[in-house]
């Protein structure tokens, strides 16, 4: 699907997060901000809200643990008990290590596929690269062109500090 974007281009995060809290101030909706390394302050000034993510590690690690404590208890206590040394059937210092590794599996593995799911970042999708030169030095902002008056979006943007703006289609 094409879409048409104007971009305001800055070589500053300084500028581009000012700018960025100045269109969220006058309900210029925002698409997407792109830049080299993350900053600071711009998921509040382009209204994203947190992260589930969390909460799916959470469940994953805690879905990981029970499996391990149910395999163990089964295993050593129901399916094949064996009298090792005298040690009782469900010996819970011995159940540690398994149920520690099988929590952070389960919580990793599932936390970055529910990431990757999520951002739609599936083997073989194209980047979209709004400006080359936003994974190197300069910080973007994208604004769908249908959704603004492209004028005064570009005024906006040369009143706040971009050093460019442009008007381009891009296949999202």
């Amino acid at each position: 699907m094409k879409k048409d974007f104007v971009l305001g281009i800055f070589d500053d995060d300084e500028k581009m997060l000012s700018s960025a809290f100045k269109a969220s101030d006058k309900n210029i909706p925002m698409y997407d901000c792109y830049t080299p390394f993350p900053v600071h302050g711009l998921d509040d000034a382009m209204g994203i809200k947190r992260s589930f993510l969390p909460y799916v590690t959470f469940l994953a690690g805690a879905f990981g643990l029970s499996c391990a404590v149910a395999l163990q208890v089964w295993t050593s206590a129901i399916d094949w008990p064996t009298n090792i040394g005298g040690k009782p059937f469900i010996s819970w210092p011995a159940f540690l290590p398994i149920s520690f590794e099988l929590t952070v599996l389960f919580a990793a593995h599932t936390t970055v596929a529910a990431f990757l799911v999520y951002n739609k970042l599936w083997p073989g999708k194209n980047p979209v690269i709004m400006n080359p030169e936003q994974t190197c030095n300069k910080f973007v902002i994208a604004i769908e062109k249908d959704k603004v008056n492209v004028d005064d979006v570009t005024n906006f943007f040369k009143d706040t500090g971009a050093i460019d703006v442009q008007v381009k289609n891009f296949n999202i």
